[in-house]
């Protein structure tokens, strides 16, 4: 199979470590050559040892999330025929916490607008089981434990 590899990468800058004060900004490195600059979430470690302007693992795991089920919807929807012109998600992922106490990313909503070319356009049932289909054969949903929902608005 596959490997998908991804280098992160922090260095302390000379920070009181052990007293816990210390910027936790990093790097994410793809293979492709990006370097995304990554940082926890503001909501879970403050400024200034976060940084609000980068992207945190939680935000990052809704996109995989979003970004796989719309690879999977577009192959599925070229499949059959039909012509997507945009897709567009505004997705959202809800932090509760476990059994245990602790956080985590228990939901995410997925809500799709889809935009086709009038010839070549699903019906409301055939584009409700598209979106189903992509939901099951994402890479991504099949590699969590998150509930995943998707409430998909078509564009006329």
């Amino acid at each position: 199979m596959a490997e998908h590899r991804a280098k992160i990468a922090w260095k302390s800058q000379a920070e009181d470590f052990r007293d816990g004060r210390y910027s936790r900004e990093h790097t994410w490195s793809f293979d492709g050559g990006v370097t995304v600059p990554a940082s926890p979430s503001p909501s879970v470690v403050r400024p200034p040892y976060s940084n609000p302007s980068c992207v945190d693992p939680e935000e990052a795991l809704v996109a995989a999330i979003s970004s796989c089920h719309m690879l999977t919807y577009l192959h599925l929807a070229s499949k059959q025929g039909f012509e997507v012109s945009s897709y567009e998600d505004d997705a959202v992922g809800y932090m509760t916490k476990n059994e245990r106490g602790v956080p985590w990313v228990s939901s995410v909503l997925l809500s799709p607008v889809v935009e086709f070319h009038p010839e070549h356009r699903p019906t409301p049932e055939q584009d409700r089981a598209l979106h189903h289909r992509a939901h099951e054969e994402c890479f991504i949903s099949n590699s969590v434990k998150t509930e995943i929902t998707c409430r998909p608005t078509s564009k006329p």
